[in-house]
């Protein structure tokens, strides 16, 4: 049986930095297809340092953000479809592209220290991965007898316990408003311990909201530090809650 690998001393962020590198493979990016065309990998000059153990992309739909996480996973030895190492992608349409995969075989990647252990959330994929997991008698399993959102509060609670990077991709699809909150604690949680490294991208301003996390927004200038309450997520449902009948009548008519 394989030993599991030592947990390091060091602490978060373990992966420090990805870069595109144009000639990684034998065949250069087509800057005129997805996604290499985003602003982002515009003439192959894109790169992200991570500096603290949380990092929260926000972005419109469109601008890359579900497709980046999708290349970091596989960056990371993750399937791009989902799920933790050796995990397929259970689940995942046949339609579905490659975008993550052929994206990531540009990228490379600076760890201290590489870590193998982790897992890759991906709401379409998600539940039907958990139901597999269950139903394969895994030690992680045990989950599909509660709620979407309580399912994956458990599995989450359970898997972060183990030092690794996990990647999130709208995790608020899974959770109410005030579970929502529950994963903030679990976050904040996860941020004390010093022992894994969340990647996350959202449209909550709730999950936005974390204390001490590196909140980046990616538009059509590139990727960029930004806060919370220059993000238009905020902006809207802060509109909205103040003036919920006017602003509904002035998006709709």
């Amino acid at each position: 049986m394989a030993k599991r690998a030592r947990a390091s001393t060091l602490p978060p962020p373990f992966l420090k930095r990805v870069w595109m590198d144009s000639a990684a493979e034998e065949v250069d990016p087509d800057f005129s297809n997805y996604p290499f065309d985003l602003p982002i990998y515009a003439n192959g000059d894109f790169e992200i340092v991570f500096d603290k153990p949380v990092t929260i992309l926000v972005g419109e739909n469109g601008s890359g953000k579900s497709t980046l996480l999708e290349a970091l996973a596989a960056v990371a030895g993750f399937s791009d479809g989902g799920g933790g190492r050796g995990h397929a992608p259970v689940g995942r349409s046949s339609l579905s592209a490659n975008d993550g995969g052929d994206l990531a075989a540009h990228l490379r990647s600076a760890w201290l220290p590489k870590v193998g252990n982790g897992f890759f959330f991906r709401a379409e994929t998600f539940f039907s991965l958990l139901r597999y997991i269950d139903e394969s008698g895994s030690r992680w399993g045990g989950h599909l007898h509660r709620s979407h959102g309580e399912g994956f509060l458990s599995f989450f609670e359970q898997r972060t316990a183990e030092q690794g990077l996990y990647i999130f991709d709208e995790p608020e699809s899974a959770l109410s408003p005030d579970r929502q909150f529950d994963f903030l604690r679990l976050l904040r949680r996860l941020q004390r311990e010093g022992m894994a490294q969340i990647i996350m991208a959202t449209h909550s301003p709730i999950l936005m909201a974390l204390p001490d996390a590196d909140l980046r927004q990616i538009d059509a200038n590139g990727i960029h530090p930004t806060v919370l309450e220059d993000t238009s997520h905020y902006r809207i449902y802060k509109e909205f809650m103040l003036y919920p009948h006017l602003t509904v009548e002035a998006m709709i008519e």
